[in-house]
Formats: structure tokens, sequence, C-alpha cells
């Protein structure tokens, strides 16, 4: 432990309640709250060592207006499938005079496995098929 922290362990309790719970310095616990807003500071290792619970300056953090996001653990709990649907455009004709098709096919492999094939689209009416699509309720969990 640095001279600072030690040092700020020191001054940042300043007594105890007559239940137990202690009381902080306010300047103590403003440079507590700023030390962990730095880059690749732990929450949990500075109030370690300053001897304190990591909830207690976690909702310090929290009173001043500071979120800290936690990492994604690999461990805890599969990935959320993402809500798009990868939709790719194939031209079926020869492109217009500016290199755009008139008409497209669309081929759509939704998240449950269903897979669709809409040929002989206009070019004008592909974005309404995305968003209806977009609408569709279906997710990988009915897949069977």
């Amino acid at each position: 432990m640095t001279d600072d922290l030690q040092d700020l362990r020191r001054r940042l309790v300043v007594g105890h309640k007559a239940d137990g719970r202690s009381l902080y310095d306010e300047q103590a616990k403003a440079e507590l709250v700023a030390l962990c807003m730095q880059p690749g500071a732990s929450v949990s290792r500075l109030a370690r060592e300053c001897g304190i619970n990591a909830n207690q300056v976690c909702r310090w953090l929290r009173e001043r207006g500071h979120v800290r996001r936690r990492r994604a653990s690999s461990g805890r709990a599969a990935a959320t499938p993402s809500p798009f649907v990868a939709v790719p455009v194939i031209a079926t004709t020869v492109p217009d005079a500016l290199g755009v098709p008139s008409v497209v096919q669309l081929r759509v492999h939704l998240p449950n496995g269903v897979a669709l094939d809409v040929g002989g689209l206009d070019v004008q009416h592909v974005g309404q098929v995305i968003e209806a699509l977009g609408r569709l309720r279906c997710s990988g969990s009915t897949k069977g």
C-alpha cells in the first residue's frame, strides 16, 4: 500500500455511531471516489486497502453521480442474441444506369432456424420487407 493510501485510510474514519457504523470524513471520501474513477482503478481493491466495504464505496460513487459498469464475465451468462437479422441482398437483374438493381432476391435466416427466400422483390420494397421481418417475434429458443 502506498503512503498516500495509508494516509487516506487514517483520515477516512473519524468516529463511530452508537450502533457501530462508521463516520467518514467528507474530504477523504471525495479523495477515495476520485481514486476509484481513475482509469484501471479497482473499487474493491481500493476499498479493501482503506478498510471499507466495497459496497459502501460504490454507494458513494452513485451518490456523486458516477456510474461504473461491471466488466462482462464470459462465465456467468450466455450472450443475448441480437434482435437484428442478417439480410443479404442479391441482384437478380441487370442494374440500371446508376448501378442499382431494380429487382432483388432476399434470403433470410431467422434466429429460430427458419430460412425464407423472397424473389422478384422490387428494390423500392426492400426496406418495408426488412422492417416487417424486424417486427417478427422470433427467438433462438423456439428452435426445435
